[in-house]
C-alpha cells in the first residue's frame, strides 16, 4: 500500500482530514458573492483547504468556477499580470468558451505567448511601453473575468507578497478593481499573519473591511486521532493510543508535521506501532533535518540565535520582554530583544499571534523547535 500521508501537495478529498466547519464556511461565502480573507500560519494546511474548496464547488454541481494562483514568486506587477493570464489559461484551455475569448482579449494586449515544453500549455508574457500600461492590464485582466457568464472565485495564495512590489500602488489599485467587480469573488490568502492583519485589518489600508476573515486553527485532537488510526489501520497497523497522543502533542497538531511525522511511521510497516516507534521517528526527523537548521545559524546573528533557543525552550512564550526571561537566557535589555523579535517574525522564523488571553510566541518550524530545545 502506498502511504496514505501525504505532507506535500493535495491528494484529493479521501486523504483530506475534517476541517468540516472551515469548509462549509468558505463554500457558503463563495456562493454567496463574499469575499474571504484566510490566515493561518506556515504548514497549518492553507493551501490544501483551497484545493479541498475548489474540489467541493467543482463536484457538487456548484454554479461558481474556481481559479487559483500563488503570487510567493512574484517580484512586481508585470509578473502578477502574468501570473493572473497564466492561471486563467490554466483553469479555461484554449478550446473552451471562455478560454476562446480570453485568447481574444491578450491578442489586443500584445503578448508574448510560448508553451511549457511538458504540458503544451500556453505560458503568457507581456512587454509594455510605460508603467500605466502595466496597471490597465491588470484591470482589464479583471475586468474579463467580471464579464463571464459564471460567477468566479479568484484564490490568491500568498496575498502579502504584493508588499514586497517596486510598485507603490499595488494595494489601492486591486482594491478599486475589486469594488467594481460583482461576479467575481476572491480568496486573499497569506501565511504570514502580521502582514495579512495589516493588509486587511489597518483602517488606514485600502482593503480595510473588504472582506470576511477566516483563520485556520489546529484540527481538533479528537478528529486527528481517529483520522490517523484510520489511515494505519488500512495499511494493516495498529497503532496504540498513546502512540497518536504522542504524536499529536509533538507536533501540535500542526498539519505538515503531523503529516510529515505519520508518514515516517508508517514507513516501519510494523503491525503494532507503540511509543518507542514514535520516539525513533522523532530523532530519525531531527537528525535529518539538522544540516537544514544549521543553515539558520549561518543565517542570524549569535543574539538572534540565542533568542529563538529561548523560545524554543519555552515553546510557547507570552512575555518576551520579561525581566526574568531576558535575565534567565541573557538577552539583554529590552531594547535589544525587540529590535531581534521583530526580525525574527519578519524572517518568518518566529510565529506571532494576538488570542483572547495575550500575545503569544513561538519558534514558528515545529522541528526546528524540537531540535533546539533537545540540543540546547
Amino acid at each position: 500500500m502506498n502511504n496514505p500521508f501525504i505532507f506535500n501537495g493535495y491528494a484529493g478529498p479521501k486523504a483530506f482530514c475534517d476541517r468540516k466547519r472551515e469548509l462549509e464556511m468558505l463554500v457558503g461565502f463563495a456562493e454567496s458573492g463574499v469575499s474571504t480573507t484566510l490566515i493561518a500560519q506556515r504548514r497549518m494546511g492553507k493551501t490544501g483547504l483551497i484545493f479541498r474548496l475548489m474540489d467541493e464547488l467543482r463536484n457538487t454541481g456548484s454554479a461558481v468556477s474556481p481559479i487559483y494562483m500563488d503570487i510567493f514568486a512574484t517580484r512586481d506587477i508585470s509578473e502578477l499580470n502574468k501570473s493572473i493570464a497564466n492561471a486563467i489559461l490554466k483553469t479555461f484551455p484554449e478550446k473552451t468558451s471562455i478560454g476562446k475569448r480570453m485568447v481574444k482579449l491578450l491578442k489586443g494586449l500584445r503578448p508574448i505567448i510560448a508553451f511549457d515544453p511538458i504540458s503544451g500549455a500556453p505560458q503568457v508574457q507581456f512587454t509594455y511601453q510605460n508603467p500605466s500600461e502595466k496597471e490597465q492590464t491588470l484591470e482589464e485582466l479583471l475586468q474579463f473575468l467580471e464579464m463571464q457568464n459564471t460567477p468566479i472565485l479568484f484564490a490568491i495564495d500568498e496575498f502579502q507578497q504584493i508588499r514586497e512590489y517596486p510598485e507603490q500602488n499595488v494595494e489601492a489599485l486591486f482594491r478599486t478593481c475589486m469594488q467594481r467587480l460583482h461576479n467575481v469573488r476572491f480568496l486573499f490568502c497569506g501565511s504570514k499573519k502580521h502582514l495579512m492583519v495589516d493588509i486587511f485589518g489597518n483602517p488606514q489600508r485600502p482593503f480595510f473591511s473588504s472582506t470576511q476573515f477566516v483563520g485556520l486553527e489546529e484540527i481538533p485532537a479528537e478528529s486527528y486521532a481517529s483520522y490517523i488510526q484510520k489511515l494505519f489501520a488500512q495499511g494493516g497497523m495498529e497503532i496504540a493510543d498513546d502512540a497518536i497522543r504522542l504524536i499529536l502533542e509533538w507536533t501540535r497538531r500542526h498539519t505538515y508535521y503531523t503529516q510529515r511525522l505519520c508518514h515516517d511511521v508508517f514507513e516501519y510497516k510494523h503491525k503494532k506501532i507503540d511509543i518507542e516507534d514514535i520516539n525513533n521517528s522523532c530523532d530519525r526527523l531531527l537528525k535529518l533535518n539538522e544540516p537544514y537548521f544549521l543553515q539558520y545559524k549561518q543565517l542570524l546573528t549569535a543574539g538572534q540565535w540565542n533568542f529563538l533557543i529561548a523560545l524554543a525552550k519555552g515553546e510557547v512564550v507570552t512575555q518576551p520582554y520579561a525581566y526574568d526571561f531576558l535575565k534567565k537566557n541573557n538577552i539583554g535589555a529590552t531594547a535589544v530583544a525587540r529590535r531581534q523579535l521583530t526580525t525574527l517574525i519578519d524572517k518568518d522564523l518566529v510565529f506571532e499571534e494576538t488570542t483572547k488571553e495575550g500575545t503569544i510566541y513561538r519558534v514558528a518550524d515545529m522541528f526546528l523547535l524540537r531540535w533546539m530545545a533537545r540540543e540546547y
